[in-house]
């Protein structure tokens, strides 16, 4: 199924989207949680400074 999703992003405008994942600290617990997200490639350096 993995090969679908990656097929179906690379055709047409979708080509221009990129999967981001960034490490946040839970301040309830301590540990860490991976925040995944599909975002524009324009948009990456705003989802990193946010």
């Amino acid at each position: 199924m993995a090969k679908k999703v990656v097929a179906t992003l690379k055709k047409g405008d979708s080509a221009q989207y990129t999967k981001v994942v960034r490490m946040v600290k839970s301040e309830k617990s301590g540990a860490y949680i991976f925040e995944e997200k599909v975002v524009n490639k324009e948009h990456t350096k705003d989802f990193f400074n946010s």
